[in-house]
């Protein structure tokens, strides 16, 4: 199909492009395009403009702040995956990147895009959730922090407010100790995930001392499996991960559609965990 009229603009910087958008509350940003496009084309979404803010210096880079890293909302995908900071600080958010489309989406879209856009069953999300990072958002009256927790509000619906642009992710550095690894079952190489479990361990003294749990396309938003997390606490490795991890599901609400029933997804939640969680603690 083709999309229904729009203006278009380019700002040349970011104060420009928030004052785009507090002058016309129908407008919508336009970053890598990787998600927007799709949705205009099948007139799913009906911007009066779009403000383009594909070449704003602000967005841009992988920044090490120190005990953290900051991730621009316009870096690429391919850039993040290409990042020796995150590589040696954020390896959680490496490995789920690594399993984003494929190298023609990820030298296109942006890490902000596909965070703002706020898809349920794509990677990122699930990620910064169990990262607990925090999302820089500025508009013409300022800037302000949102903690992933509060970000994803219901299925492609964040916090950002009218006239919000993201800037940029927080990701805390978890430092030493701790262990990463993301499990993704889908039905092609570049589908989107049916489950999906990003998992970060820290092990002390033969045991599990903390475990945060970030699930995709278990809900109308990313979510935390809590109450895994909190059995995997002073766990030993072994059978009392296998248990723990049976309760990956609860507390979710996964839709059934084509590609998997919502039981089938409750298993391969279950599964899933088990086996991020084990390749996390280093377990064969």
């Amino acid at each position: 199909m083709i999309p229904a009229q729009f203006d278009y603009v380019r700002p040349d910087s970011l104060a420009g492009a928030c004052q785009a958008l507090a002058a016309d509350e129908d407008a919508k940003v336009l970053a890598g395009g990787q998600s927007l496009m799709p949705l205009l084309r099948l007139r799913l979404a009906y911007p009066s403009q779009l403000v383009d803010i594909g070449r704003l210096p602000e967005l841009k880079g992988v920044h090490d702040r120190g005990d953290h890293v900051f991730i621009g909302a316009m870096a690429t995908h391919d850039e993040v995956l290409r990042s020796h900071v995150v590589n040696a600080d954020c390896p959680l958010v490496a490995l789920a990147t690594s399993t984003v489309a494929d190298p023609a989406i990820r030298h296109r879209g942006t890490f902000g895009g596909s965070l703002a856009h706020a898809d349920p069953a794509a990677d990122l999300p699930a990620v910064v959730l169990a990262l607990e990072g925090v999302f820089v958002a500025r508009s013409a009256e300022g800037e302000r922090e949102i903690p992933a927790a509060e970000f994803f509000v219901d299925y492609l619906e964040s916090a950002l407010r009218p006239g919000e642009i993201l800037v940029g992710v927080r990701i805390p550095k978890l430092g030493p100790g701790w262990g990463f690894h993301y499990e993704k079952f889908r039905r092609t190489a570049q589908a989107w995930a049916v489950v999906g479990v990003a998992a970060a361990v820290r092990r002390a003294n033969g045991s599990i001392a903390e475990a945060r749990i970030g699930m995709s396309n278990m809900g109308p938003t990313p979510m935390r499996a809590r109450a895994t997390e909190s059995a995997l606490r002073d766990a030993e490795l072994g059978d009392q991960v296998r248990q723990a991890c049976e309760q990956a599901a609860a507390d979710t609400s996964p839709t059934s559609d084509l590609h998997a029933q919502a039981d089938y997804r409750r298993h391969l939640a279950r599964v899933l965990t088990h086996r991020a969680v084990r390749a996390a603690t280093g377990s064969p």
